[in-house]
């Protein structure tokens, strides 16, 4: 039987965010549950309401790896106090056109992670309100404000302290049950 087929948002177009190592990281824990797919979200044109009439090829794409993935995790940094430029912009493209969204029903989760200690707290707050006003079911627990450090993912990406390794894996364990739980409800 097929894994469920999770798309991977991440909120940093940095090639190597922290956010990115995250969830490089997330996907080596889910082997064998959950088969994470990046979605690339660099090239996508800012929101422009005009361009909906022909979507230009990275809005397709990114609307077609939303639609056929049974559900979404989004793995986002914090820019000033709420979610990124580039994740907010992903959002307003993949819920439009007005009754087309690609986000209605589908399973989510949210994990951030930041070198600071309040995490990514805010940031999840703002991205919460968002998702589930386009229909997202979002996993309610367990939140994760993950603190990075250096060393807490070898180059391989497997994480490399317990303590993280454990609370991470819990995250990636309750998302499976939640996937499972939303997709035989439909």
């Amino acid at each position: 039987m097929a894994l469920p087929k999770i798309a991977v948002v991440n909120g940093s177009l940095r090639k190597d965010s922290i956010n990115r190592k995250l969830a490089l990281a997330l996907a080596g824990l889910a082997a064998g549950k959950l088969d994470l797919q990046p979605v690339e979200l660099g090239d996508l044109p800012l929101y422009n309401q005009d361009l909906e009439a022909d979507f230009p090829a990275a809005v397709t794409r990114v609307k077609t790896a939303i639609a056929g993935a049974d559900a979404v995790l989004f793995v986002s940094p914090e820019h000033n106090r709420s979610i990124t430029a580039a994740l907010k912009n992903a959002i307003d493209w993949v819920g439009r056109p007005y009754g087309q969204s690609n986000w209605v029903g589908k399973a989510g989760a949210i994990i951030g992670a930041t070198p600071g200690q309040v995490g990514t707290a805010v940031a999840q707050a703002h991205l919460r309100s968002i998702l589930v006003a386009q229909g997202v079911a979002l996993l309610g627990r367990p939140e994760i404000y993950f603190t990075y450090k250096e060393g807490v993912f070898d180059a391989a990406h497997n994480v490399t302290d317990p303590a993280a390794k454990k609370l991470l894996q819990d995250f990636v364990d309750a998302f499976a049950g939640w996937v499972a739980k939303q997709t035989h409800r439909h």
